[in-house]
């Protein structure tokens, strides 16, 4: 055992009782949050505006802070970049994380003094977490990739910015820069392509024990490293890799292609980070879902997904929520965001523990038809039909095609197959019986003869990357929404069907 390894032992079980402990708190936990962030947040501008001086009770604070999501939010982003002092938490942010907005293009997300922490300190947390519940210490000895965005900054209002994975790149402990892959060089560089390119060929013949990115990218550079290899799998290249971490969508779809990919055993831990936070982790191989972050700068808030859209809907604390309810995710953080939307929707499977699955985004859904079909409906509905008719997906998306030459209109969906199903037409008939059976509303439609079945469109391969580099989009964080209530996405997907 290698010294990295063997000091990592102890490190992780220390860490490990910590967050075990930290579950029976959790409550508590979040309530001493809520108590600083007013105490801190009050004497903002934002806290003056809203009189958080006055707010003792979370009642209290739901009168006084509205939800907001970005757009409504960014006149104080704005002012923070025009060099002012103590907008939303106290003095200016550290960086600003660049990302992906919807109607407002680019979005930049405060990351302050305090809450840089809530990155860093929970990436570590979670391979900890790993180590200490699977014994497996060793993978710190070999070399590690974290597929990212580049670690170089731009400067918006004096503040470095850059995407969260660039970022972050900097707080790579000194001890782990020589296990780090790709060089610093080849992180710089800014096509997709190319970037994969040379970090192919940095990789290819290291020792790779850890492979860190979201599971599109993930999969990207294992096709372009077999692909360079004579079809050889990943674990033949890569025989001492054993941990994959991923996060930023459900990894179900991509499982089967990925698995067959790897051609051996690799431990994989899922997380949830975000631009505006890291809000949860894969805290044990045995249980399903990801414990929630309760105690690292962020108060949550909880809101049934059906009222996300409403002038006042419900919202709820953590001692609130209830297992297997849909609720989209509300952050209140010591980043500076007050009553902010992230957009993503979560499932709680347990409360003793708190741990969730992420089941998509409240922006992202099919309800042409009143339907209102949501992105964990799909992606469960894909991953029986595949299971069942032995096919692999490598990507997917679904739009309603309301406007038909002839029939009734129906939901289109567009996949690209790694292995194609045998029967296509007995594939078509269970992904939509799935889908069927697990939104009543889509059933009624179906049976109503106001829509009919849906249909599948067969995509070319690399389809989905064409698309992708189409719009600039290619490679780092970014991901092909899953579901669109219009036809942005499907019609500029024409272009690469097969059928």
């Amino acid at each position: 055992m290698k010294i990295k390894s063997f000091l990592a032992k102890p490190y992780a079980s220390i860490v490990h009782s910590r967050i075990r402990k930290g579950m029976a708190t959790a409550v508590t936990d979040q309530q001493n949050i809520l108590q600083q962030l007013i105490k801190y947040g009050g004497r903002t501008l934002f806290g003056k505006e809203h009189k958080l001086d006055q707010v003792k009770t979370y009642e209290e604070f739901k009168q006084a802070i509205p939800i907001r999501d970005y757009e409504a939010f960014s006149h104080y982003i704005d002012q923070v970049k025009e060099g002012q002092q103590n907008v939303l938490w106290k003095g200016r942010p550290m960086y600003f994380a660049k990302t992906s907005g919807t109607t407002s293009g680019v979005k930049y997300i405060p990351i302050t003094k305090d809450s840089i922490s809530n990155h860093i300190g929970t990436a570590r947390d979670a391979l900890l977490c790993y180590m200490a519940e699977s014994g497996n210490t060793a993978f710190a000895d070999g070399k590690m990739i974290f597929l990212s965005g580049s670690p170089e900054l731009e400067r918006v209002g004096g503040i470095p910015t850059g995407r969260l994975s660039g970022i972050v790149n900097h707080f790579v402990p000194r001890y782990l820069r020589n296990n780090q892959l790709p060089s610093y060089e080849t992180n710089c560089i800014e096509d997709w392509e190319s970037k994969l390119d040379k970090i192919v060929e940095e990789t290819k013949n290291e020792s790779m024990t850890l492979i860190s990115g979201i599971p599109p990218w993930v999969q990207m550079y294992f096709d372009w490293l077999s692909q360079r290899s004579d079809g050889k799998k990943i674990k033949e290249l890569f025989p001492d890799l054993q941990v994959i971490v991923q996060g930023g969508v459900n990894f179900e779809p991509y499982k089967a292609k990925m698995l067959d990919s790897l051609g051996g055993k690799v431990d994989i831990i899922e997380t949830f980070p975000a631009s505006e936070g890291f809000f949860a982790f894969q805290d044990t191989l045995t249980e399903p879902g990801l414990l929630l972050n309760t105690n690292s700068g962020i108060f949550f808030e909880f809101i049934p997904a059906g009222e996300i859209f409403n002038d006042n809907p419900t919202r709820l604390s953590l001692a609130d929520v209830k297992v297997g309810e849909n609720y989209a995710l509300i952050i209140n953080s010591n980043a500076g965001l007050w009553g902010y939307n992230i957009g993503d929707t979560v499932r709680f499977v347990s409360t003793e523990p708190y741990r969730l699955v992420v089941t998509g985004r409240t922006k992202h859904f099919i309800s042409a038809f009143g339907e209102h079909v949501i992105g964990e409906e799909v992606e469960q509905a894909m991953l029986r039909a595949s299971n069942e008719h032995n096919a692999h997906v490598i990507e997917f998306t679904v739009a309603p095609r309301i406007h038909t030459d002839n029939g009734l209109p129906y939901h289109e969906w567009f996949i690209e197959f790694a292995q194609a199903p045998e029967n296509m037409d007995a594939f078509v008939a269970a992904l939509d019986d799935s889908l069927r059976e697990k939104n009543i509303y889509y059933n009624d439609l179906i049976t109503g003869n106001i829509l009919q079945p849906l249909k599948v469109r067969v995509m070319q391969e690399h389809a989905f990357i064409q698309y992708m580099r189409s719009v600039g989009r290619l490679g780092g964080q970014n991901k092909v929404p899953r579901l669109s209530n219009d036809r942005k996405i499907a019609d500029a997907l024409e272009e690469w069907t097969s059928v």
